[in-house]
């Protein structure tokens, strides 16, 4: 494992500068609209989930909207991310929470993120990150966890062990942008199969070149 900061600060420094233009894929206009793409987003691309999204953000346009939505309508609508059933029912008791026992807001910490139905970690960072610009940890997912392992960042699997290891090496400044450039990295050219290691910037350093 390298906890050497200045390799991480040089991971950075030259995905930041590949990638400089790059955000956040999903769509969205409000936290809870990106509350509810990151839900849809699990087992599903960011491309499939903005055409959903679409429909879906023009027929509920409020959280209360969505908290007394019919769980039939939205499965249909969200049929094309799947696992429709269990996104539904969580989407719609996650906004029935926020309505019942945050006002109406999607709320800004951790502690009380993860209390939402369908909301783990991952999903809070997101929300955290980019719907409020608080940084409180780093989005792990499956780019993240095997990427990181990659980078020799890390020797775990587990997404929570990940995220400790990373937060101990990357700038805080950097925790919300450094998902989102492992992420394009891994999309391509570090695909998970077939990587394309001589297009890939990282390949002067990469350990697992």
């Amino acid at each position: 494992m390298n906890n050497n900061k200045a390799y991480v600060d040089k991971v950075i420094k030259i995905l930041d500068r590949e990638y400089k233009d790059i955000d956040i894929a999903l769509s969205y206009s409000n936290p809870h609209e990106l509350l509810i793409a990151t839900i849809l987003s699990a087992q599903c691309t960011d491309k499939q989930v903005n055409k959903v999204t679409q429909d879906l953000f023009k027929r509920y346009k409020s959280v209360k909207a969505f908290a007394d939505a019919d769980i039939l309508e939205v499965e249909k609508i969200i049929h094309s991310t799947g696992f429709y059933r269990n996104k539904a029912k969580n989407i719609i008791a996650a906004s029935r929470m926020i309505v019942e026992k945050f006002g109406g807001k999607v709320p800004q910490s951790m502690d009380e993120l993860i209390t939402l139905p369908g909301v783990a970690r991952k999903t809070a960072n997101i929300v955290l990150g980019h719907g409020f610009n608080k940084p409180v940890g780093i989005a792990v997912d499956t780019h993240v966890i095997r990427i990181s392992n990659l980078l020799k960042l890390t020797k775990e699997q587990d997404p929570v062990k990940i995220e400790r290891d990373l937060l101990e090496m990357v700038p805080q400044k950097h925790w919300t942008r450094f998902s989102i450039l492992i992420q394009t990295l891994g999309r391509n050219p570090c695909k998970a199969r077939n990587p394309q290691c001589p297009d890939c910037p990282l390949a002067v350093m990469c350990p697992s070149k």
